[in-house]
């Protein structure tokens, strides 16, 4: 669109309507009073609760009211004093005990419960109700014996109870004016029959059953008003969501009339003949758009009503019914949008759904365009089906306000467009190959579990919707990729119908497992839906495992099975064959040998375990024969090696290029604190930057295009050196370059030199808000789950700096090892064999039952450190030749490059300890390292690291006393090895940076390695 728009239709915003919040307030218990003989009718002909349950069930509606009857006054009031009643309906009665009697002693007693009298038709009772004070009454029905009039007084109260709330939330209301209470007892029926019926057409717009039905809540409310005062109140109050005016035209006028509906609705014969006219037209004053019915039993009406450009029904024809129908259709925007040639008002095309008007709207000549959207036509129908943010946005954008139709094209477009992807967010919707496309977000095929990761995507995207600060970054989408889920029953029935348990539950190896999954059938029905997935998302697609027990709260249970990826080709028979195997072979790795062993270590029985699948687009771009994003990462949101001016609870994230399965196979990565992006250890010093960055990264291989898939699921993943990156521009803001001539590193890239993976633009220039979204991810995923987390995720960087921030998948952390909830700080020192109120890492340990210390004497020579490195490195040879690990004491910093600071140690010199103490003597004082020169080494290997200052009153705790009494397994010049009988329990609070390791309760004799 060229021209300058008064309003930034580009950048709206659509306020959400959530649809559990509308009709809040209901009529549950009714209490209905009659005399002997109408309760005897109601019962036996066919009861009326028992008819009122089945239109409920037939309209599609929830919440059925429950009757009580009784027959006295006396009966009524028990039953009101003892029970919740929220509407008292009295039917009509003798001449000593009539409705109207115990109406009004009913409303005496219990003003704030709604009353409503029902009598019969008759002359006598017209003249009786002209002098009938019915102030104390909420309405009056004239009762024929039909229980849908029943179900329109419960409507109607309880749309009076919501009105005020409901249209707040943009829903809409139809202004019935009528004072007959013959002819309004006959037209609410009708009236609530249709608009119910059609609320059951329009959930259809709803993503799944579930909101389908809260879906309905957004129908319609209708307001009946009975006098032209009341009438005009009710308008001016509620007029921006007036759908549309039926009014009679003789009611009362006057202020002098009898009490307003609202008060009670009394008869008055000082009706103004002109009433409704005088009413419609102060209407279309104020609103030129708004659909203006006159209802009326006097011929001569017509004719004025069509004058002034009014619709008109006879009440008195046959087929009244039949035309206020066609009226609320053709006028109030219910049913199918018609598009119509403004001369002959022929149909040219028929809408049946938003979908539809989407993908029509560019279709539709220019001269119908034009009628209707300068009547406002798609805003009201809009308004019909319940999709209220779009019609209350378009609604203000008139022909007079924008006279250019492709604008309005765009506009409803875009509106459109942007509506559906607000809608889909946080919704699991259930999948349909006819109204799913490129804005489809989350759905499912099939009606079990989605599994653990399928339950964590759909939490993920729900926390996005909640959170919209997420989106607050300019040229920055944060979503979930494209997501559909295969769920827990479609697995159940290809193992059935396959018959593949006995085989999966045998001992065969895992090849034959494969193979013979891979010659099993799925279903036939899914092809189409697959192709319309293909269709929608036109990139590569990840095939993930999404078992009940994966991402558990309460057990450990993460990358027990298998993860395929499958390039996207134009040929989708070929995709779908491709598919159908990474299903297949997912299915498969439930039962490979891995799997089953893990099943028994963790105490679950292998033949309940089930299986749902998670189809999800790759995110990423394509270069070349290979496919990856610039960045994957994964978020912990406790950082158990809190470095400098970290804190535990600012979390940690690893990040790579290329795909994330880099992460998990345990490669290279940076670590960095997303609090903290301007201190990244491992960039801190030129030698630690080239030794410890990444120099490979996972793509998919493009040119796989098989369905022969292999046990291992990273059969189809290519490992890249970073030069291949280079080619690929995709180190743009991530990548820094060294300089070997003048021996130093330059952030960005320029020509020659190496590459380094440091992230730098990302994270400390600005090119990129990724460590906010990091923030905001582990905040609000935490905050969410109630525990600490882990989040995967993914992003692309384009060259203009705008990109995409996609999370892939969170879990609680539940790792066994580190669920410690003892509080370590109230374990006193004497029960201690170490403790440091300075340490790194998290968890319990109890298999280490060695202690190798560095002999720490009053007359210890830092001259002789380089010495030690020998002497150590020996035992450690020792314990890594028999897999057994160590607690390793030493003065100062371990692995210092200066040796008067430290004993000089590289990693593999101590490789096999699984707690490394550094100890600050009183003559000898080094500031702690904290383990800064292994620290990828620490925290991918879960070695915790203590930090004790002899001679400080809060320096911690080391019982050398007991280690020299000890015989030694090992002794060298500076160094001893000590074995205790019992292993040695560890705690380590990750939080508080607080570690101890218990002294046994006994110590016994100790015996050599062999």
């Amino acid at each position: 669109m060229e021209q300058e728009l008064p309003y930034q239709w580009g950048n709206f915003y659509l306020k959400d309507v959530t649809f559990v919040d509308l009709m809040r307030r209901r009529i549950y218990n009714v209490l209905i009073v009659a005399n002997p003989y109408d309760a005897f009718m109601l019962e036996d002909d066919g009861r009326v609760e028992e008819k009122i349950y089945n239109e409920y069930v037939e309209l599609g509606l929830r919440y059925p009211p429950t009757f009580t009857q009784v027959s006295t006054i006396e009966e009524a009031e028990n039953v009101l004093q003892s029970t919740n009643i929220d509407l008292v309906i009295c039917m009509p009665g003798n001449a000593d005990n009539d409705a109207f009697t115990v109406a009004r002693a009913i409303k005496q007693r219990f003003p704030k419960i709604p009353c409503v009298v029902l009598t019969p038709f008759s002359h006598g009772i017209t003249r009786r109700m002209k002098d009938e004070d019915m102030s104390s009454f909420d309405y009056v029905f004239c009762w024929l014996g039909n229980t849908n009039l029943i179900m329109s007084i419960i409507k109607l109260i309880e749309d009076k109870m919501n009105l005020d709330h409901d249209v707040k939330e943009g829903v809409q209301m139809i202004l019935l004016v009528e004072d007959s209470i013959r002819f309004y007892s006959s037209i609410l029926p009708i009236l609530y029959n249709y608009i119910l019926k059609q609320s059951q057409n329009f959930a259809t717009e709803a993503l799944n059953r579930h909101e389908a039905t809260l879906r309905m809540r957004g129908r319609p409310k209708v307001v009946l008003a009975r006098n032209y005062e009341e009438a005009m109140k009710v308008y001016e109050e509620y007029r921006e969501n007036v759908l549309g005016v039926i009014s009679d035209a003789r009611f009362p006028m006057t202020a002098s009339s009898p009490q307003p509906a609202m008060q009670g609705g009394g008869v008055s014969t000082d009706k103004a003949p002109d009433a409704g006219f005088q009413l419609l037209q102060a209407i279309r004053k104020e609103d030129q758009f708004v659909p203006l019915i006159m209802e009326s039993s006097e011929s001569a009406n017509r004719l004025k009503a069509h004058d002034q450009h009014f619709l008109f029904i006879d009440k008195q024809s046959k087929t009244f019914n039949i035309d206020l129908r066609k009226a609320l259709e053709d006028h109030m925007g219910f049913g199918d949008f018609i598009f119509r040639d403004p001369k002959t008002k022929k149909p040219i095309m028929r809408i049946h759904s938003l979908k539809e008007l989407q993908d029509n709207v560019f279709k539709i000549p220019n001269d119908s365009m034009l009628y209707h959207i300068s009547r406002n036509h798609v805003s009201r129908w809009l308004s019909a089906r319940a999709i209220f943010p779009v019609a209350a946005f378009l609604k203000h954008i008139t022909w007079n306000e924008l006279q250019d139709v492709d604008a309005h094209r765009k506009i409803i477009y875009e509106a459109i467009v942007k509506y559906r992807h607000m809608k889909n967010i946080g919704v699991v919707a259930e999948f349909d190959r006819h109204k799913y496309d490129q804005y489809g977000h989350f759905a499912r095929i099939g009606e079990g579990s989605l599994g653990g990761k399928g339950r964590g995507l759909a939490f993920l995207d729900n926390i996005i919707k909640r959170h919209p600060e997420m989106a607050q970054f300019d040229n920055v989408t944060v979503r979930i990729p494209k997501t559909l889920v295969l769920c827990t029953d479609i697995f159940d029935e290809f193992m059935d119908s396959n018959n593949l348990y006995d085989l999966a539950l045998s001992d065969a190896p895992d090849e034959e497992i494969l193979q013979h999954f891979l010659e099993a059938q799925l279903p036939d029905e899914f092809i189409d839906d697959f192709f319309t997935f293909f269709q929608a998302v036109k990139r590569p697609i990840a095939i993930r495992s999404s078992s009940l027990l994966e991402d558990s709260h309460y057990q450990p249970f993460a990358g027990i099975y298998s993860t395929y990826m499958i390039p996207f080709v134009e040929d989708k028979y070929a995709m779908v064959k491709m598919l159908a195997a990474a299903i297949k072979s997912v299915y498969a790795s439930v039962y490979y040998r891995d799997s089953k062993a893990y099943m028994t270590a963790t105490q679950n029985v292998i033949d309940q375990e089930k299986m749902a699948v998670i189809l999800q687009e790759v995110v990423g771009n394509t270069h070349g024969n290979h496919y990856y994003p610039n960045i994957s990462g994964v978020l912990r949101s406790l950082n158990y090696y809190p470095i400098g001016n970290e804190k535990a609870e600012e979390g940690i994230a690893a990040l790579a290029l290329g795909l994330g399965k880099y992460i998990v196979d345990g490669g290279q990565t940076l670590r960095v604190s997303p609090y903290h992006p301007n201190h990244v250890l491992q960039t801190s010093e030129l030698h630690t930057c080239l030794r410890d960055t990444q120099n490979q990264f996972y793509a998919l291989d493009l040119n796989q295009v098989s369905n022969d898939f292999k046990v291992d699921d990273g059969f189809n993943i290519l490992r890249l050196g970073i030069k291949e990156a280079e080619k690929d521009h995709t180190l743009n803001y991530i990548a820094s370059t060294y300089d070997p001539n003048d021996n130093i590193i330059r952030n960005g890239l320029y020509p020659g030199g190496r590459k380094l993976v440091t992230f730098k633009g990302v994270l400390q220039q600005g090119v990129f808000p990724l460590p906010q979204l990091m923030q905001m991810a582990m905040k609000n995923g935490a905050d969410a789950m109630r525990r600490p987390v882990e989040i995967e995720f993914a992003c692309n960087i384009n060259p203009n700096r705008s990109g995409e921030f996609c999370l892939l998948q969170i879990r609680p952390i539940v790792d066994s090892k580190q669920m410690l909830d003892e509080d370590i700080t109230k374990i006193s020192d004497d029960k201690c064999l170490l403790r440091s109120h300075n340490s790194l890492g998290h968890g319990i340990s109890e298999d280490v039952r060695d202690v190798v210390y560095v002999k720490m004497t009053d007359s210890y020579d830092a001259a002789e450190n380089p010495q030690i490195v020998g002497e150590i490195d020996a035992i450690n040879r020792k314990f890594l030749e028999h897999q057994q690990s160590y607690i390793l004491i030493g003065p100062g910093r371990w692995g210092s490059s200066d040796p008067w600071l430290g004993i000089p140690v590289k990693w593999p010199n101590i490789s096999a300890a699984s707690i490394i103490v550094e100890v600050t003597l009183p003559h000898y004082h080094v500031d702690p390292s904290q383990g800064t020169h292994f620290f990828q080494n620490l925290t991918s290997f879960g070695v915790g690291y203590f930090t004790i200052g002899l001679g400080s009153s809060d320096g911690g705790v080391l019982r050398k006393d007991v280690l020299d009494q000890m015989p030694a397994v090992e002794e060298t010049a500076h160094v001893r090895h000590v074995r205790f009988d019992t292993p040695l329990k560890s705690l380590m609070d990750g939080k508080k940076q607080e570690g101890i390791v218990l002294l046994p309760e006994k110590e016994t004799s100790q015996k050599e390695i062999n």
